[in-house]
């Protein structure tokens, strides 16, 4: 006889893992976040601060998923107390800090430069299995994570004494932390023993995000008149479109759908796969911005990209 187990309010049930569908899913939220990058360097041109821009897109986002999940799935956001530390932390960490860091990288560093040191994160997570998980790990990963870093210091042009901006870089690396944590408990709950369902796990990240943000900036001193203005949109002297357009695109298309969609893929993905498949980002973002706001590489910090690129796909795929 078998026994009927009751369904757990908020707890999605164990999907069927279809790699393929994994990776198409978060190819499609790279995709949205490479044009994303470009969007937000946009409005920060025209006057938006990268806190700000920070705080109206998670609050925007949590609105919007909230709202929607609580006409059409509102036991899905139900939640248990045995959850809400790691959903806490994962909000602030994974969440806020993860896209905070990064635009205020960006104001001083080409988006593309920004997008290969947070996108070392994959050798954080590939540590954090090794030495945290104690999995067993190959020679040949050791000389991937050697070769990343060699890329690395290719891209920050070392032998000139460093020429990356330093709290650019600084919010760079910190934001490669925050978005290792980000995947791996992305991961914890998407996968453990009572499996969230991904996208209320996304709104209840957005909405402590939102708390957080309106802790540190409260939400009177938002510059609403920022979003009364223009901003450019293909660098300083391009042409001006409304930023409230552009607002708009950064929460809907470029936060709650491809939000969405990474933690959909991650039913599919464990947190090194879904990292790993973040590495297309970086290519798309840098070129992106080349055409829209004329950000280029030199040939060297080009090939130093490759290099990491290639170093952190080598360490992951043979963990």
């Amino acid at each position: 006889m078998t026994d009927l187990v009751e369904p757990i309010p908020g707890v999605a049930p164990a999907p069927q893992v279809r790699a393929g569908r994994g990776y198409l899913l978060y190819l499609a939220a790279a995709v949205l976040f490479s044009i994303n990058g470009t969007v937000a360097k946009s409005l920060m041109l025209g006057g938006l601060g990268a806190t700000y821009l920070s705080q109206l897109r998670v609050t925007g986002a949590a609105i919007i998923m909230l709202a929607g999940l609580a006409v059409l799935r509102p036991a899905t956001l139900r939640l248990r107390r045995a959850e809400l530390p790691l959903l806490l932390v994962y909000g602030v960490l994974g969440v806020g800090a993860t896209q905070g860091l990064y635009f205020i990288s960006i104001t001083t560093l080409p988006i593309g430069v920004s997008l290969l040191i947070e996108f070392t994160s994959p050798l954080l997570i590939t540590l954090w299995f090794r030495f945290a998980l104690h999995h067993p790990t190959k020679r040949i990963v050791w000389v991937g994570l050697v070769g990343a870093l060699g890329g690395l210091a290719v891209v920050a042009r070392v032998w000139e004494g460093f020429t990356l901006d330093p709290v650019g870089f600084a919010a760079a690396v910190a934001a490669c932390f925050a978005l290792a944590f980000y995947f791996v408990s992305t991961d914890m709950q998407v996968r453990g023993d009572h499996p969230r369902d991904p996208v209320s796990l996304t709104a209840w990240g957005m909405a402590v995000a939102a708390v957080f943000w309106a802790v540190v900036q409260p939400v009177w001193t938002f510059p609403l008149g920022e979003l009364a203005g223009s901003a450019p949109i293909l660098g300083t002297t391009g042409p001006l479109v409304p930023a409230w357009t552009l607002s708009a695109w950064i929460v809907v298309m470029g936060t709650v759908v491809p939000f969405s969609l990474v933690v959909l893929s991650m039913q599919h993905l464990r947190a090194s796969q879904a990292s790993t498949m973040g590495m297309v980002e970086p290519v798309i973002a840098t070129t992106i911005a080349w055409v829209a706001l004329g950000e280029t590489l030199s040939p060297v910090q080009m090939v130093g990209g490759a290099i990491l690129l290639g170093g952190v796909v080598l360490a992951e795929r043979n963990r």
